[in-house]
């Protein structure tokens, strides 16, 4: 039997995620640290996160892509994964992404979403993704088929992207820079349920149009100059 990694922090990015977060922080896998990342949440979330025994990171900012980079900024693990906080996903399916990045099998894990149960991932917003993964192929010639938020990758090569998205277009950056710099990237099918509360992002056309155009405009930056990846030497 495989044993499960440790030395790993899930940054969890969260407004007012309240009924869903004691859902999501119980599959923590043991040993891991959830950084419960608050960004403005007005229905006690952050309570709930320390009741549960989560770290809470304050981000005023509001945005997703501010959460993600505080929750980067404040993990000290050698991997990182990240999460959403409304119970669409379980943070427990993560393991098998953080043994492939520590045992050097891959520097990039991403989760392919699969919707489960009616309502999971509405048209709008999967219509939305399909487009924005043909067009990172043309841009990279990466041919994933989702740009979902379930990832896990080490912590120093991250932060050495140099990621500069604070909105939507935050999970997309990391893809096209870790492409740029020739990272090694999977990506794995895993069950995607009904979220717990209302979308902030791609609960409306409207939210998934905003999100479509950060996006839009992270693929036509022109190829940076990130660094390649540090890998160990095997």
């Amino acid at each position: 039997m495989k044993t499960i990694p440790s030395d790993v922090d899930v940054v969890l990015p969260c407004l007012n995620e309240a009924e869903a977060l004691p859902w999501v922080l119980e599959r923590i896998p043991p040993g891991w640290r959830a950084l419960v990342v608050d960004n403005g949440s007005t229905d006690g979330s952050a309570e709930v996160a320390r009741a549960f025994g989560a770290t809470v990171v304050h981000e005023p900012r509001r945005g997703f892509g501010a959460a993600c980079h505080a929750g980067l900024t404040a993990a000290t693990a050698d991997v990182v994964c990240f999460c959403d906080c409304d119970a669409s996903l379980d943070p427990s399916l993560l393991v098998p992404f953080v043994r492939e990045v520590s045992e050097g099998e891959a520097d990039l894990v991403l989760g392919r979403r699969r919707p489960q149960g009616r309502g999971a991932w509405p048209a709008h917003a999967r219509a939305g993704n399909l487009a924005l993964a043909r067009m990172l192929r043309r841009r990279t010639g990466l041919r994933l088929r989702d740009l979902g938020p379930l990832r896990a990758a080490r912590r120093e090569p991250l932060l050495a992207l140099g990621l500069t998205d604070r909105r939507s277009g935050y999970p997309l950056q990391m893809v096209v820079r870790a492409a740029d710099a020739g990272w090694r990237i999977a990506e794995y099918d895993v069950p995607y349920l009904p979220r717990t509360g209302a979308s902030k992002v791609t609960g409306t056309w409207r939210g998934t149009w905003h999100a479509v155009r950060d996006m839009s405009r992270v693929l036509a930056e022109a190829p940076g100059e990130a660094p390649a990846v540090e890998r160990d030497a095997r």
